[in-house]
């Protein structure tokens, strides 16, 4: 039928699979974290709190997965432009205050097409991304 468009979203299996390769990593480079997988809206389809992680890790870990969803690129790559002087400064307050302009949020690619975003928080944002891109690689995802 003409004017639909087609997409695919992460399901709860793959998801559930996601916070688990993100777990092992994240316990392999001696992290703890917060995990959250969502589909390509940003809403949550699975996640995951690691015992002894900061409390407030997760609602982060919950927007950087929303922001990358939404705008479908890791979140670390609008930190400069989304400073005061830069053509998108102001960025930040966007998407009612959710918006994470720090690195830990990626966008989950299969064979190049979006199927959701994965956001983690409680290390440095640096090693919340790397977890991240290191859990995918592991199940033959990008990020």
């Amino acid at each position: 039928m003409d004017g639909l468009i087609a997409g695919h979203d992460i399901g709860t299996d793959l998801a559930l699979q996601i916070v688990a390769a993100a777990r092992r990593e994240a316990e392999r480079q001696g992290h703890l974290v917060s995990i959250v997988v969502a589909d390509r809206a940003g809403n949550p389809v699975a996640s995951a709190r690691m015992d002894g992680s900061a409390l407030g890790a997760y609602f982060i870990a919950v927007d950087k997965a929303y922001s990358s969803a939404l705008w479908n690129c890791r979140t670390g790559e609008m930190a400069e432009v989304s400073l005061p002087g830069n053509g998108d400064w102001g960025f930040d307050k966007t998407i009612g205050g959710r918006m994470i302009v720090f690195a830990g949020g990626v966008s989950v690619r299969k064979d190049g097409v979006q199927i959701g975003a994965l956001g983690i928080s409680g290390a440095l944002s640096e090693e919340d991304e790397a977890v991240c891109v290191a859990a995918l690689a592991s199940l033959g995802l990008e990020g």
